[in-house]
């Protein structure tokens, strides 16, 4: 049985390749995951179904009957509509209530800057009181900016004291970064089956990239025993959300019949599902079996199509794999400038194939 790419999103772990490029494709995924909310135009998990009041809320008699909840929806009404400033004014006024909802919905709009200057030490005083009511969104943003040192001093051991508060109660992100810290024994001692628990927790809650981690490990054997129909299992439920990485791991299992019967059709399937969102990887296999007739009719314009894709994006074996196609004029005009262009960046970045071909023909990298 071939040994394919099997990529992993968090922590150290190395996966061995055909190319014996023994390092992941991507940089690891953010250390750990961000604040929840990292996209400035959603809502900090204001609830779509918010009673909307027909009142005026303008005159100071009647904020002044107002609780700190209806507060909070008043900022809630605000931010979707996009008044940001006005959203901050109304949440400012519940959290000064002791609202914890607010004092997180605060908070987050100081640490992005929405409505109001960014102030990292503002966005961990917000949390902070949010936090300390037990609020898990808010102990999951305090931990990361303990984390990242973001308007505190960085410290390992308070991230993990947050992220451990909010995963207690459920909260998924703070489940992957706290099996981050376990992987990379970052505030606590690395411990595989502290790993598996809450990686397993967070994929349960239908997290992609805890499902993607915990394939990998059931693929491999980390912390767990080898079940190859369980890696399968949970990569396909991150690939069904559309997560490329996913998409190419469950390719690859379908590639090689582990875990499922072998079937190419079903991997160009999966294929072509991560090579049509960018993923080189993806890309250079669909090439390869374009290029090979695996699972599709053999057509050599089609595999010229899918290697350019992934050269173009810095792909080594591809890159060798294009200028072999100049080089011998497969469905494209033979060209040896574009051949030995080719193979030059595919050589720079160590590729022995596209080094012993410029040899070949005389060229140097």
């Amino acid at each position: 049985m071939k040994i394919r790419c099997l990529y992993i999103l968090i922590g150290s772990m190395m996966v061995l390749n055909a190319s014996a490029q023994k390092d992941l494709p991507k940089p690891v995924i953010k250390k750990e995951q961000t604040d929840k909310h990292t996209n400035a135009k959603e809502s900090p998990r204001t609830p779509l179904n918010t009673p909307q009041s027909t009142r005026s809320y303008g005159s100071n008699s009647y904020q002044s009957q107002l609780s700190a909840k209806e507060m909070n929806e008043i900022g809630d009404k605000n931010y979707r509509k996009k008044n940001y400033s006005e959203a901050v004014k109304w949440y400012r006024k519940a959290a000064e209530q002791g609202d914890a909802k607010a004092q997180y919905h605060l908070g987050w709009m100081y640490y992005f800057g929405i409505g109001i200057p960014q102030d990292y030490a503002e966005a961990v005083k917000w949390y902070r009181k949010a936090a300390e009511q037990g609020y898990a969104d808010a102990q999951t943003g305090l931990g990361r900016m303990y984390a990242e040192g973001e308007g505190v001093p960085q410290s390992d051991s308070e991230a993990v004291k947050w992220y451990r508060k909010a995963a207690k109660q459920g909260d998924e992100d703070a489940q992957f970064n706290l099996a981050w810290r376990y992987i990379n024994g970052r505030g606590v001692p690395q411990d595989d089956s502290e790993v598996i628990k809450w990686i397993h927790k967070a994929a349960e809650q239908g997290y992609a990239s805890a499902q993607i981690n915990l394939g990998w490990m059931y693929q491999r054997g980390k912390g767990v025993s080898i079940d190859y129909a369980k890696s399968v299992k949970w990569y396909r439920k991150a690939a069904e959300q559309g997560d490329a990485v996913a998409q190419y791991n469950l390719g690859v299992m379908y590639q090689d019949g582990r875990g499922v019967p072998q079937d190419d059709s079903e991997a160009i399937k999966w294929y072509r599902k991560a090579a049509e969102q960018g993923y080189t990887e993806a890309q250079y296999d669909l090439g390869l079996m374009y290029e090979r007739g695996e699972g599709v009719p053999q057509n050599n314009s089609e595999a010229v199509k899918w290697y350019r894709k992934a050269a173009e994006q810095g792909n080594a074996s591809a890159q060798y794999k294009l200028g072999l196609m100049y080089e011998k004029g497969r469905s494209i005009p033979q060209d040896n400038s574009e051949a030995v262009k080719w193979y030059r960046k595919a050589a720079a970045q160590g590729d022995s194939n596209a080094q012993e071909r410029l040899r070949n023909l005389n060229k140097s990298w």
